[in-house]
């Protein structure tokens, strides 16, 4: 299955909630960068190794999705009502996670910043998942995959950087340097630091194009994805 008609996650959902998730992976997060993910999305779920980092903060997850070979013995205790173990390998604990969440939309906090691989997993899994209304976090920014279009509210200045996942063709208006039917490529044309020149942006996408924007605007990243 290409890119392009990747599908949204078809397994049976272990959880399923009419608010958004906050999804916990294993990289290093702060209390600030929780209570912000919490803020906008309220019902935790964790990754595997991502529900060692909730146990000294005191939140219990509504579930702990993986294959559960990072769990340490402290979190395996303290959650174990609440634990699913997923064993095939074919997955990433991330993929084995967002495969099993119905929810209007998914933050996904703590899998970015820990080892490279397993960011570049995530990126992977997003340009698959292209439908699926996932925003990733860190403590700088928050990025989401294009729908087909939409429209962004944003400050005159906000640094939006468009990243192709693939190749993609993009078109946008309300930036400094727009774009008019632009072929995109990982390893071609792309678009880190552009910022917005008018209060709204629009934009067209033909493939998977991870836009990342300043944490402070999570809310319209959400809004977007939202409305897919």
């Amino acid at each position: 299955m290409s890119p392009e008609h990747a599908q949204s996650p078809m397994s049976d959902a272990v959880v399923s909630s009419l608010e958004p998730v906050t999804l916990i992976g294993g990289a290093d997060f702060s209390d600030v960068d929780l209570n912000i993910s919490l803020k906008f999305a309220p019902v935790i779920v964790a990754a595997d190794g991502g529900a060692n980092g909730l146990v000294a903060r005191g939140p219990v997850p509504q579930a702990v999705i993986g294959d559960l070979d990072s769990l340490s013995e402290d979190a395996r205790a303290a959650f174990r009502a609440v634990l699913h173990q997923i064993e095939e390998q074919d997955t990433t604990d991330f993929e084995k996670a967002i495969m099993r969440i119905k929810a209007p939309a998914i933050v996904a906090l703590g899998f970015t910043g820990a080892r490279l691989d397993h960011t570049l997993s995530v990126f992977n899994v997003m340009a698959r998942y292209a439908s699926s209304p996932i925003v990733l976090v860190n403590d700088q920014d928050a990025a989401f995959v294009m729908p087909a279009k939409g429209t962004l509210s944003l400050p005159v200045g906000t640094r939006v950087s468009l990243m192709p996942l693939a190749r993609a063709v993009v078109t946008t208006q309300g930036l400094r340097w727009d774009a008019t039917g632009q072929a995109f490529d990982p390893v071609g044309h792309t678009s880190p630091s552009n910022i917005t020149a008018a209060p709204n942006f629009s934009f067209q996408a033909t493939g998977p194009v991870l836009a990342v924007l300043p944490r402070g605007h999570l809310d319209a990243a959400l809004s977007v994805v939202r409305a897919r």
